[in-house]
């Protein structure tokens, strides 16, 4: 079979796609991913095979490209980092073509963490962009809070399923009723990063109750205090 990478091509913005992700796409022969993130691509696919995917219909794709690869070159791009809230379908792909090659990119994570001025060394980093059971996860943001973290998050869209819907209302209601003072509880929310869409918005968890923001959205809960090396000498 030939090689297979999974490959991680930035937040949105061409501009953030790394070199070597560059090179491995330019000569490749296959390139099978999800509509936004071809897009972000699309300079880059000229003469190539390419197959835009959904959530239904990826496994039939992969099945069939698996079965007529012979010695080509795929490429599964994913938005931001592709070993960040992608592992689901990494799996997935390992399971069905065997070797795969893993390349990092730029997270969406580490631009909203960049734009609200928090370390991600000093923060804890939450996906909910999950189909498994999120309750875990949410029990794991509480004690983020209160243990003074900050909180790097992306949240669930299921508008499908509003049991599963775990957006920035959703979030903020639970925080509230769980005991937590939203109004005392710093938050950015920004959406579409490094595109020309992108857009920001600041305020209390409170504030959050009742808007709607896009899928393509990062939270950062914003506990974080200045720690320069003067302080320690």
């Amino acid at each position: 079979m030939g090689e297979v990478y999974a490959v991680g091509v930035g937040p949105g913005s061409p501009r953030y796609i790394t070199d070597v992700v560059k090179e491995i796409i330019l000569y490749s022969d296959i390139v099978v991913g999800y509509k936004y993130t071809l897009k972000t691509i699309e300079r880059l696919l000229v003469n190539k095979e390419v197959h835009e995917i959904t959530m239904q219909d990826q496994e039939e794709i992969y099945q069939k490209i698996a079965k007529t690869l012979g010695d080509k070159t795929l490429v599964v791009p994913f938005t931001g980092d592709v070993n960040f809230s992608e592992s689901e379908v990494v799996d997935r792909l390992i399971e069905i073509f065997g070797d795969v090659q893993i390349i990092p990119g730029i997270s969406s994570i580490q631009v909203a963490a960049s734009k609200a001025r928090v370390p991600l060394d000093k923060s804890k980093v939450i996906t909910m962009h999950i189909t498994t059971s999120i309750e875990e996860k949410k029990i794991e943001l509480q004690k983020a809070l209160l243990d003074g973290y900050s909180v790097v998050l992306v949240p669930r869209p299921w508008p499908k399923d509003p049991s599963k819907h775990f957006m920035q209302s959703e979030i903020a209601f639970y925080l509230k009723d769980h005991g937590f003072d939203t109004s005392k509880i710093k938050v950015h929310v920004f959406e579409f990063l490094t595109t020309e869409k992108e857009t920001s918005f600041v305020g209390m968890v409170k504030d959050l109750e009742g808007k709607q923001f896009s899928d393509l959205s990062v939270m950062v809960f914003d506990q974080t205090k200045l720690e320069s090396y003067i302080n320690f000498k």
